[in-house]
């Protein structure tokens, strides 16, 4: 086990940790707090219809939320709101079955599923999500808010923007830009740089449609 993750499991065992979110996002972060030796404080929701998640009672009342708080909300847009909104502070939750090099970044409030392979002089930004099995290879920029879905294999010296979304079994060829606020389909090739706000899909990566948030 690399020193990164012994750091972290030593402050969650002397910590309880909060999970914003009671859907299915929730219920492996509620699972990866545990497999790390940490204690679940307490789960909340807004919606007043969701009583229970893997036997946690949930809390509906927002106010005052903890700063040891994981945000599981899979949406990027509403992550980052209530992470801005609460001036979250936990460290990064990081699966004892994934691999990060001694040498990659990972910022705050971001979680790595098992199978997630992290490699030599990438960062991760804050409050992003590595999804199951997916590959971010040597020199990746991922900035904050980013979901990086199952499967998904980044090449080396990929950028991805703020808010972008990699949908499952994604793949994008060494030194791509993805600009922010994009949507990489499933399953897409992205073999050509995408600007801002972008949705693509198709082998090789299609843009079909521009937003602009």
């Amino acid at each position: 086990m690399d020193m990164l993750r012994l750091r972290l499991l030593k402050e969650m065992k002397m910590n309880n940790i909060s999970v914003i979110g009671a859907s299915g996002h929730a219920k492996v972060i509620i699972d990866l707090i545990e497999e790390l030796g940490g204690t679940v404080e307490n789960v909340y929701d807004q919606d007043i219809n969701k009583k229970e998640i893997i036997n946690y009672k949930i809390v509906h009342n927002f106010d005052n939320l903890p700063k040891q708080s994981v945000v599981a909300i899979g949406n990027n847009f509403i992550r980052k709101k209530i992470a801005d909104e609460n001036s979250l502070n936990l460290p990064a939750l990081v699966h004892p079955k994934s691999f990060i090099s001694k040498y990659a970044k990972l910022d705050k409030g971001t979680v790595v599923m098992a199978g997630v392979s992290v490699n030599a002089d990438s960062s991760i930004g804050n409050h992003c999500i590595l999804n199951t099995n997916c590959s971010i290879d040597h020199d990746c920029k991922i900035a904050d808010f980013v979901h990086i879905s199952p499967n998904v294999a980044l090449a080396g010296n990929v950028e991805i923007g703020e808010c972008t979304h990699i949908g499952i079994g994604a793949c994008v060829i060494q030194g791509i830009s993805i600009g922010k606020n994009c949507v990489i389909g499933a399953g897409a090739v992205i073999i050509k740089d995408i600007p801002d706000g972008s949705t693509v899909v198709g082998n090789p990566g299609k843009i079909i449609k521009r937003i602009n948030r």
